[in-house]
């Protein structure tokens, strides 16, 4: 599991305008939920497709993305899920 691969299904699903996918997972060995072999990442994404969501369900859209990937390769996921127009009133 590479950060590279959530990045490319993130990509072909939602149709990002950004996205960033940190692996974290070096920080976190030793963790109970390593040994599974599941990894501990964090995404930012900007997606049109979240506009009108709530939190919850822009955070639904991206585990439904990710799909069976959320069961055994990555074992934490953090998302910070924005539309365009949120994410250009933070810069």
């Amino acid at each position: 599991m590479s950060a590279d691969q959530i990045k490319t299904r993130l990509s072909e699903t939602l149709n990002p305008a950004v996205i960033e996918v940190q692996d974290n997972s070096q920080a976190h060995a030793g963790h109970s939920g390593m040994q599974s072999g599941g990894g501990h990442y964090h995404v930012r994404i900007v997606a049109q497709d979240f506009s009108g969501k709530t939190l919850v369900q822009r955070h639904q859209l991206v585990y439904r993305a990710l799909g069976e990937m959320m069961k055994n390769q990555i074992h934490a996921l953090g998302i910070d899920a924005f539309t365009p127009e949120e994410y250009n009133l933070r810069k």
